[in-house]
């Protein structure tokens, strides 16, 4: 038996009573027994924040802090990641933007400012194609071209089949997922020092994705075109991408061609938004002023 001191508990009370609830967060049942986490914070025009392959809502927490004081925002776990329900089905991207459709229709928003990260764009990209860009007031993607793996040669692509097919193996077990997102957040996704608490939170988020679930989404993820949908965001929206240093002349030269009205920016890691927002949420409040 635990037996807990008058103290303790006095004093933690006292503590929640004095910091609150940490995030408005909930949950949609958006098939039988499958639920979603989500958070819904502050008022105003809405934006909606979509993560990437595996990961939660608290790779925006400098985005939500900064941009819930003047507007509503969403962010959500997709499906079989965070704190959503793991389930054998829909693992894919167009269910995601699918239970997209379902989560914003259930909390009422309309015209929302969509902000994809990595994968999390191919969300909002079937949420666009879906609904069409009528149900949008602006796009924003994060470092992911609209062919991950289905361009031409020479187009932005995430890597070669081969390279593709090497990640695709190395997230088989649980420990080999837990070494890939490790080595991939220290060499691709942060610039600074990747210390270990650093590393304990980056792989705490993917690894509740059991490496089943990261195969699906990866395979997913890599065989998706949206090409033809990103054209028409950028002929009808406010669009803007937001591109990793490494990207840079690849991903300005591919966006040119296939997106030419759409704002293109270049600096920091995959994960620049999480490592620079004084950089990268200016530059989000520009593409807001353009949709209001």
């Amino acid at each position: 038996m635990v037996v807990f001191s008058s103290r303790r508990l006095v004093s933690g009370f006292l503590f929640l009573i004095a910091c609150g609830p940490a995030v408005a967060g909930d949950y949609l049942e958006v098939e039988p027994g499958v639920d979603i986490y989500f958070e819904d914070q502050g008022s105003g025009s809405p934006i909606v924040f979509v993560p990437g392959w595996t990961f939660t809502t608290r790779v925006f927490e400098h985005q939500i802090k900064a941009f819930s004081e003047a507007h509503r925002v969403i962010s959500f776990d997709p499906r079989s990641q965070g704190r959503s329900t793991v389930t054998l089905e829909g693992n894919n991207y167009v269910t995601q933007g699918a239970d997209l459709v379902k989560l914003l229709a259930h909390l009422k928003v309309e015209k929302p400012v969509l902000v994809g990260w990595s994968f999390g764009c191919l969300a909002t990209w079937e949420f666009v194609k879906t609904q069409t860009t009528a149900a949008a007031a602006a796009h924003m993607c994060i470092d992911l071209s609209p062919t991950p793996m289905t361009g031409n040669e020479g187009d932005w692509v995430e890597g070669s089949i081969a390279e593709l097919a090497d990640f695709y193996g190395g997230v088989q077990t649980a420990a080999d997922q837990r070494a890939v997102i490790n080595w991939y957040a220290d060499e691709i996704m942060i610039e600074q020092d990747y210390t270990p608490e650093l590393s304990r939170w980056i792989v705490d988020q993917s690894s509740q994705s059991p490496p089943w679930v990261a195969a699906a989404y990866l395979a997913s993820g890599t065989f998706s075109n949206y090409l033809d949908v990103a054209r028409d965001i950028d002929a009808k929206l406010p669009s803007a991408f937001v591109v990793a240093d490494h990207w840079a002349e690849t991903a300005t030269a591919y966006l040119a061609k296939h997106a030419p009205n759409s704002q293109v920016h270049a600096f920091g890691g995959h994960m620049m938004f999480w490592e620079y927002p004084e950089k990268f949420n200016p530059i989000l409040a520009g593409l807001i002023a353009k949709a209001e």
